[in-house]
């Protein structure tokens, strides 16, 4: 590999490229925007037998202090293919801003992402964590994902059916993390169709908006966008560089999914705990545990370096501290949710310990 045709750099800082802002250098660091400039800064990697990291959008990973000893590929494919019909398709590339899809599908008057608005990060992320929120999630519409094997360096496509998607998971996250490159994925919508409410939160926003009884389908989608977004900015959760509680990675914790039993259990000594139904269980919304808990919005841990959201329990923020800092407070409330409810809180950001195990895709 021709380091000058890859732009092989040095000794790169990763903060720029989080949306946490956090992270020490990366050892080399390459954007590849094409399949071909994957294969070949892999092969580069696998010959020097050194650690590979794939990088979206940095909205949903945590790197060290430390840094990364190995390589950064920074995912730039773009592009976005439409097919119209009474079922239209996009095809978008991996490094396409994920929200530019969605207000792209929106203006089109194509159902399916519309609750998915202002979410960070890119494409290529979404399957792989299978992206959600406000009970809609990617998996609902994805067709196909092509991804690049990483150690035999071919291309191969997966249906939803192969993707094995659960909530805020899949195969990428599971039995095959750290194998595949995301090079682009194939979302499959609907026209003509009045988009699904299915959160108490954002049905009360959008009838706050006027309804959506009065009006035709693609206008009915554009008012639940502007409800969506109005959602997440008043969490502090659509970037913003005049709000210091976006540098986040979003939520930090998942929603536990319990069993009927285990949940009932918790019920009898916490009668107003909030839920939802979830496949094979309940779900309890992690932001409750949290703050019930002890770790109100706007907590700040001793030292001042990382705090939560004064807008939002799940958002850990960087406050002018170190990775260790906010990973630290991460901890503290894990155990604290933990000790308090005996639920112990699962990441949803991915933090990066090269070189085991395997790194995978981050949004």
């Amino acid at each position: 590999m021709e380091d000058k045709v890859l732009q092989l750099r040095e000794h790169v800082p990763l903060a720029p490229f989080t949306t946490l802002g956090l992270g020490g250098k990366a050892r080399y660091f390459i954007e590849c925007s094409t399949e071909e400039q994957v294969g070949a800064a892999l092969a580069y990697a696998a010959e020097r037998r050194l650690p590979a990291y794939v990088l979206g959008g940095g909205s949903n990973v945590v790197f060290l202090d430390s840094g990364f000893p190995g390589i950064i590929l920074r995912i730039t494919i773009g592009g976005m293919e439409l097919r119209d019909g009474p079922t239209p398709e996009v095809r978008a590339g991996a490094g396409v801003d994920w929200d530019t899809l969605v207000q792209s599908m929106v203006q089109r008057g194509w159902t399916g992402v519309e609750c998915l608005s202002g979410i960070p990060g890119t494409v290529g992320g979404t399957p792989i964590q299978n992206v959600g929120a406000y009970g809609q999630e990617v998996a609902e519409t994805l067709v196909s994902v092509a991804c690049l094997d990483r150690t035999a360096l071919e291309r191969r496509s997966f249906s939803a059916r192969d993707c094995a998607f659960g909530y805020r998971d899949s195969r990428f996250k599971r039995q095959d993390r750290g194998r595949y490159v995301v090079l682009e994925v194939t979302l499959r919508l609907a026209r003509d169709q009045r988009p699904r409410i299915r959160y108490p939160e954002l049905e009360r926003a959008v009838a706050e908006l006027g309804g959506l009884d009065a009006v035709a389908p693609g206008d009915a989608l554009r008012l639940v966008r502007e409800a969506v977004l109005a959602l997440r900015r008043r969490k502090s959760m659509v970037l913003d560089p005049e709000d210091p509680n976006t540098r986040s990675a979003g939520s930090f914790f998942t929603n536990p999914v319990l069993s009927v039993a285990a949940f009932g259990e918790l019920a009898q000594q916490w009668k107003d705990i909030p839920s939802f139904p979830a496949d094979g269980g309940v779900k309890v919304p992690a932001a409750w545990l949290v703050e019930h808990a002890g770790f109100p919005k706007g907590y700040r841990r001793s030292g001042g370096g990382a705090g939560i959201s004064i807008h939002h329990a799940l958002a850990l923020v960087n406050l002018g501290g170190s990775s260790a800092d906010l990973l630290a407070l991460a901890e503290e409330v894990r155990e604290g949710v933990e000790k308090h409810f005996g639920i112990r809180l699962a990441y949803e950001p991915e933090v990066v310990s090269p070189p085991s195990p395997p790194p995978s895709q981050s949004r």
